[in-house]
């Protein structure tokens, strides 16, 4: 079993060099089934000397390829073809593990492989979230880290060969979002199954949330909503429904829960600022989730309707 680590990044030099560091200080048993790793970095045009950083620091299983500024799933793309590894693991450039990481998802895709005679399986690792700069594996896992996605690209390990057989990642998915769940349809539709190794932690450091954050933040739900609309284009199921949350259900939660949208980024902003100043940000930042999901789900219809007005 040979690893490959595909990694894109886009402007998050500082955090990228915790995620590289930690992936070079990989511990690996006497007895590991593991014959190598490599660590694919895939630059989407970054313009913060992630490059520069990178050329000159030429960290020992490092290969770096880039690209224009094509997003997450043309540069995960890119990291696939230029793999040499049988089996990728797919971690965000803002993550970092502990020293046991590739061991651990060995140890599970190995025990599933010789259990059932094949290897339709990919392995999922916890994440936790922390804006813990100094030290993000210090963060306890929350009941807000709890996901229930299929394939989601921020902690797997996967067989090369099933991502070239259902085609790797839709380039049509240009803004945030979707791509990693839309692939993983596909491969749920090939037989593969799921299997959780939570030892295999990673640590998803995002800067503390501030009122600062929210015109992006918006922007994002927004972005998210379109590219949803494009997933249900490839899948029209109910379930693909549910997870754009473009059903009346969730028109009618985020709707009551909003008030209609007069809970929203101005008349909430006292509350949240206060919340950021008693230290608890990450509070703040759920409390905001509420307008945040009224806006997803708005834009969601609205871009379903363009859609069917073409």
């Amino acid at each position: 079993m040979f690893f490959s680590v595909v990694i894109p990044t886009y402007n998050r030099k500082p955090i990228l060099e915790k995620c590289l560091r930690a992936m070079e200080q990989q511990v690996l048993r006497s007895d590991t089934q593991i014959q190598g790793y490599e660590i694919v970095v895939v630059d989407d045009g970054s313009t913060d000397g992630t490059v520069e950083w990178l050329n000159a620091e030429q960290l020992a299983h490092v290969k770096l390829y880039g690209q224009d500024h094509k997003g997450a799933a043309g540069a995960r793309n890119l990291g696939v073809e230029e793999a040499i590894g049988d089996t990728i693991i797919f971690i965000d450039s803002d993550l970092v593990v502990l020293d046991g990481f590739l061991q651990h998802h060995a140890d599970a895709l190995t025990e599933y492989y010789t259990t059932h005679g094949n290897d339709r399986v990919f392995t999922y690792g916890r994440v936790v979230n922390t804006c813990n700069f100094e030290q993000p594996t210090s963060e306890p896992f929350k009941v807000t880290d709890y996901s229930q996605a299929f394939f989601a690209t921020g902690n797997v390990a996967i067989a090369k060969h099933w991502l070239t057989d259902a085609g790797l990642f839709d380039v049509q998915f240009t803004q945030y979002g979707w791509e990693d769940l839309e692939l993983g349809v596909r491969l749920k539709n090939r037989g593969l199954k799921l299997v959780k190794c939570p030892e295999a932690v990673g640590y998803h450091w995002h800067p503390p949330f501030s009122l600062d954050d929210l015109p992006r933040l918006i922007d994002v739900e927004i972005q998210r909503a379109r590219m949803g609309v494009v997933f249900y284009q490839k899948h029209p199921t109910l379930d693909v429904r549910m997870m754009i949350q473009m059903t009346w259900l969730h028109r009618g939660l985020w709707g009551l829960l909003s008030l209609g949208g007069l809970l929203n980024e101005h008349s909430l902003r006292p509350l949240l600022q206060w919340l950021i100043n008693q230290g608890r940000p990450q509070l703040s930042l759920e409390v905001a989730r509420i307008f945040l999901n009224w806006y997803n789900v708005n834009a969601v219809y609205r871009a379903y309707q363009e859609q069917q007005a073409r």
